[in-house]
């Protein structure tokens, strides 16, 4: 069969279109890596700032507007307040570590993104008492926000579902 002038530009048209459909959808699978990837990175550069309780870089993954809800705590507004009602908290602990496990994130559109995860945080509540450690568990959920700079945490939600050991200093109550 043989295809007139306008039968293969038809074709051709369709090719096109199927190509740049094709291109369009790998471009959006690539940015959503991408944005899961940035996202682990926010809250592992974050997470590791708190244990070294570096505040500046840990206040920095927050959005101005953001909200905290913990376990023990009323919700806490604010990255200034956030940072200061955790500073006070963790500063009794000569030493601590947030773990963030079985990460998950959601791209839910261009600038928003939802995660969930489970914590477990361990801390030393004396000095030189290294050998029975507090430490608790429980479920992470986070919402996040694309800004000019890129993600932002805008609510983080921790549950306690465990405890171990004993919390003399009862900072976290």
């Amino acid at each position: 069969m043989q295809h007139t002038g306008t039968q293969q530009a038809g074709m051709h048209g369709a090719e096109v279109s199927s190509a740049t459909r094709d291109d369009e959808s790998l471009v959006r699978r690539i940015r959503a890596l991408e944005d899961k990837e940035a996202l682990r990175g926010l809250m592992m550069r974050g997470w590791r700032a708190l244990d070294l309780r570096d505040w500046e870089t840990w206040t920095a993954c927050w959005a101005d507007d953001a909200t905290l809800e913990f376990g023990p705590w009323e919700t806490v507004r604010g990255k200034e307040a956030i940072r200061t009602t955790v500073e006070r908290a963790e500063a009794p602990y000569p030493s601590m570590q947030h773990h963030i496990l079985n990460a998950h994130f959601t791209i839910e559109d261009d600038d928003r993104a939802t995660g969930i995860g489970y914590m477990w945080f361990v801390a030393v509540t004396e000095p030189g008492q290294i050998a029975s450690p507090y430490s608790m568990g429980g479920p992470y959920e986070w919402e996040f926000r694309r800004g000019a700079d890129g993600w932002l945490l805008t609510r983080l939600r921790v549950g306690v579902w465990w405890t171990r050991g004993e919390d003399a200093l009862k900072a976290l109550e």
